[in-house]
């Protein structure tokens, strides 16, 4: 079923998205936990609005997913938020230079902004806590997660793009206006 109602109503259908994949990750992550590594679905839902919508969308999106994270986990307000931001406008940015209809290239994108949302966050991290250490959790936490977020990539972009469409907009005009 594909949403088709106007610029409300699919603002507030892709709020009620964003709010939803943020709960299912923080309410229910047992249900996502392989060998104690849990995917990044917030992470694929930036990627993807970046790739079909722009970095505006990406970004908005990644407010309110890091938003609803940071209160839902107990982390200082704005650590997800920060790191899903600066991901949301470079995949945005580097969206309107690739092709993105490849899903090799959807893939990169989302293990790249993986990679770099868990780097900036273990940085930030260890910039306030420096005893929680700096290594152990990119490698323990931080890359198997950006592997694991890569893997389930598919599935998640298959379900958005059927709920969401395809976009409104081609990368032509996307540059332009």
């Amino acid at each position: 079923m594909r949403w088709r109602g106007g610029s409300i109503g699919r603002n507030l259908w892709w709020f009620a998205w964003a709010v939803l994949f943020a709960l299912f990750q923080t309410n229910w992550p047992e249900l996502l936990r392989l060998e104690g590594v849990l995917p990044d679905l917030v992470l694929v839902m930036v990627v993807f609005f970046a790739i079909h919508e722009g970095e505006e969308r990406a970004m908005f999106t990644g407010v309110i997913g890091g938003l609803y994270q940071d209160i839902a986990v107990g982390s200082v307000l704005g650590h997800h938020v920060l790191c899903y931001v600066l991901v949301g406008f470079l995949a945005g940015r580097l969206s309107t230079r690739l092709v993105t209809e490849h899903a090799a290239v959807k893939a990169g994108l989302v293990f790249a902004g993986a990679l770099m949302q868990g780097t900036l966050f273990t940085l930030i991290q260890y910039a306030q806590q420096p005893v929680l250490g700096l290594l152990y959790p990119l490698g323990a936490v931080a890359v198997p997660s950006a592997f694991y977020t890569t893997l389930v990539t598919p599935v998640v972009l298959m379900l958005l793009d059927a709920v969401w469409g395809r976009p409104e907009r081609d990368v032509f005009s996307r540059e332009l206006g």
